[in-house]
């Protein structure tokens, strides 16, 4: 579904990301993770036509993302309250989007009607412009937005965070859903190990812009990750001390 090969994006002389190949199967929960600076939302910028590669590209079922907007019908994403239009009340938003989808607005209200607990009672019906929303509950709005016309590709910049445990608990349930019972392929970076172990078939990890690892997610995920990482930790302090 998605092939990356020989990507880099280079700033002047630096180079930030640098990726040989990644194949995405369609329907699979794909999780990126790594530290500050490790290349994950720029790999996703680059995925969504957001900047242009240095060399290489990224295919999006069979289309080639920095030649052609093709891929855009069947893909959505959310990566930060960038992606919303502050003015617009939730309603305006959603029914914005679902024009922009091909969705009348029966459809987004059914959609929307199926995830009545996911807002918990603060997003629909509250007279509030989105910018006047808490990040939680913008966070909200853009992850269901994003699953608006039902896409065929979801990508999704660290979505756990500023959301509630009940919340992130409801989210895992929606993710899991949409990619083993719809087949709907999910991108997602997190810096939060435990929640993209939880609801990813597979995890990478990326440092300084290339892969270092490349895991299907078993029981003994979670604690290789936090080795990893840890480890990281120790030779960042023995560098400090030289």
């Amino acid at each position: 579904m998605i092939k990356t090969v020989n990507l880099t994006k280079k700033y002047n002389d630096v180079t930030v990301l640098n990726i040989e190949e990644i194949e995405i199967p369609k329907g699979q929960s794909f999780g990126l993770v790594g530290n500050n600076g490790a290349g994950k939302t720029t790999y996703f910028s680059l995925l969504l036509d957001l900047i242009a590669p240095s060399s290489g590209y990224i295919e999006n079922n069979g289309v080639l993302v920095h030649e052609s907007e093709d891929w855009k019908p069947f893909t959505s994403s959310f990566i930060d309250e960038s992606f919303l239009i502050g003015y617009l009340t939730a309603e305006e938003y959603f029914y914005f989007i679902g024009d922009l989808r091909h969705q009348t607005k029966a459809d987004v209200d059914t959609l929307l009607a199926q995830f009545a607990d996911f807002f918990n009672g603060e997003i629909l019906k509250q007279k509030k412009y989105l910018r006047d929303l808490s990040k939680g509950n913008q966070k909200k709005a853009g992850i269901v937005a994003a699953l608006i016309g039902n896409p065929e590709v979801i990508v999704l910049d660290e979505p756990f965070a500023n959301l509630d445990p009940t919340t992130q608990i409801r989210l895992k349930q929606i993710i899991k859903e949409l990619a083993r019972s719809k087949g709907v392929t999910i991108l997602i970076s997190s810096h939060d190990l435990s929640h993209v172990t939880d609801v990813c078939e597979r995890i990478v990890v990326l440092e300084k812009g290339a892969v270092i690892k490349d895991l299907k997610t078993s029981p003994a995920t979670l604690k290789e990750l936090e080795a990893h990482f840890s480890g990281l930790v120790g030779v960042e302090k023995a560098t400090d001390l030289q």
